[in-house]
């Protein structure tokens, strides 16, 4: 049974039934050589790119995540739960009427900046 290598090519056999020469193979080798030097660093380069993209994606996800146990270690300081709180009657209505003051508030500070030009 032969062997297929990693280009999925047969290794060359001789009429003598054995594989191809020594200095066949080297000559061989010394041209595939070049090609696998260039797509090692190529391979290394884009290695590099997805480790300083995983550093990034690391570094927002640690970031989120502190912002998150801050704001959840001061609603459990003052001992409060938005489930139970969002539960009770007119909660719903109180949050949309806060988010309805808040863009007016926005607004307002927007028409503010634009009449003054800052």
């Amino acid at each position: 049974m032969e062997r297929i290598d990693m280009e999925g090519e047969k290794p060359r056999v001789d009429v003598e039934g054995g594989r191809q020469s020594l200095a066949e193979n080297g000559q061989r080798s010394a041209a595939e050589n070049g090609q696998l030097s260039a797509e090692n660093e190529r391979l290394r380069a884009r290695l590099a790119t997805l480790e300083e993209e995983l550093v990034e994606v690391q570094s927002r996800t640690n970031a989120a995540i502190a912002k998150w146990q801050e704001q959840a270690y001061w609603l459990d300081r003052w001992h409060l739960d938005l489930n139970a709180l969002m539960r009770r009657p007119g909660a719903v209505e109180l949050l949309g009427a806060v988010r309805a003051v808040r863009g007016v508030w926005w607004r307002v500070k927007l028409f503010k900046r634009r009449l003054l030009g800052s």
